[in-house]
């Protein structure tokens, strides 16, 4: 059974940095391309960032470039998503997705995604 667990948010101030992961398991993560989307209450979700299974491929939404970075670590099964100079418009619920696509123009898709993490919240405070 494929599990995606996403950790590490929590409340932090306007212009601070976060820390969020996702663990996975029960997929073979090296074949896996890994994304983040999120969803803030009453808005529609929204893609943030993705790196492709080889590496090669990185992709971030225009609202977090040159603010966040993604990076994975194959050895603990682990994507991470590290958030800096974070605004109060970065509130939302993050979710981490697996997709067995590479290519940019797939990767900010949710339909190009097999799995799916419950999210974990970042409340961005002014």
């Amino acid at each position: 059974q494929v599990q995606l667990v996403e950790s590490g948010g929590g409340l932090v101030q306007a212009g601070g940095s976060l820390r969020v992961f996702c663990a996975a398991s029960g997929l073979r993560f090296s074949r896996y391309s890994m994304g983040w989307f999120r969803q803030a209450p009453g808005k529609e979700r929204e893609f943030v960032a993705a790196m492709s299974w080889s590496g090669g491929v990185i992709y971030y939404g225009d609202s977090v470039k040159g603010r966040f970075a993604i990076s994975r670590d194959g050895a603990k099964n682990t994507v991470y998503l590290q958030m800096n100079s974070l605004k109060p418009e970065d509130t939302a619920d993050y979710l981490c997705a697996a997709s067995p696509s590479s290519t940019a123009y797939a990767l900010n898709r949710e339909g190009s995604y097999d799995y799916w993490g419950q999210g974990t919240q970042v409340i961005v405070s002014s």
